[in-house]
């Protein structure tokens, strides 16, 4: 099991929407490999439609999961006409993916709450429509995350916990987690010219090298 993020850091719309298409795109091949794919957490973009930020969870097989995750880390370009500003004459955005482990759980379950709500925001096939989202709220704390995905509330509780825990332990650790932070904003930055996988166009098809 691994978590990646994939982020447009401080990027334009475009690179948000090259967020939106790259998350797509993980899902199809996350599907032909055998890895299922969780939506963790996710940061809405300035345009309806886009994402400047989103955590997935892949689990499956190690090799294949392993695999996947390295094919989406460090700098992914995307060649593009601007679909908001046709007159741009930009046409390279970039995105940065990293994969980490996920926190092992263990906050006790008496400490969360769990409220079930609806899902919502961007994220296409992998934003549920019911009730099936989860609010966990860590009772003593206060603090609280909201997760979204495809699975069952069962699926979403077990993330919520992981993520949950993952504050937590930030909040509990401030001065090291603001420096953790900062390492993590650092090794997001998109770099140009240095992209291990190219996109083009609104379909978003791999350019081969």
């Amino acid at each position: 099991m691994i978590w990646l993020q994939m982020t447009a850091n401080t990027g334009p719309a475009e690179c948000c929407l090259a967020v939106t298409k790259a998350l797509a795109q993980l899902g199809r091949e996350a599907h032909k490999a055998g890895v299922s794919l969780s939506v963790v957490e996710q940061l809405a973009g300035p345009i309806g439609g886009t994402l400047r930020s989103v955590l997935v969870e892949l689990d499956g097989a190690q090799e294949a999961v392993g695999a996947l995750a390295g094919q989406w880390s460090g700098s992914i370009q995307w060649i593009c006409d601007s679909p908001y500003r046709k007159m741009h004459k930009r046409k390279n955005w970039f995105l940065n993916g990293a994969a980490f482990a996920p926190p092992a759980v263990s906050v006790e379950h008496g400490e969360i709450r769990y409220e079930a709500t609806r899902a919502s925001g961007p994220g296409g096939q992998h934003v549920n429509k019911t009730d099936s989202a989860i609010r966990a709220t860590h009772v003593a704390s206060g603090l609280s995350v909201k997760v979204q995905t495809e699975r069952s509330q069962h699926a979403n509780k077990r993330l919520a916990a992981q993520l949950l825990l993952s504050k937590l332990g930030d909040l509990a650790k401030s001065e090291e987690g603001k420096q953790k932070s900062e390492r993590r904003l650092h090794h997001f930055q998109a770099e140009r010219g240095n992209a291990g996988r190219v996109f083009v166009g609104m379909d978003f098809v791999e350019k081969t090298r």
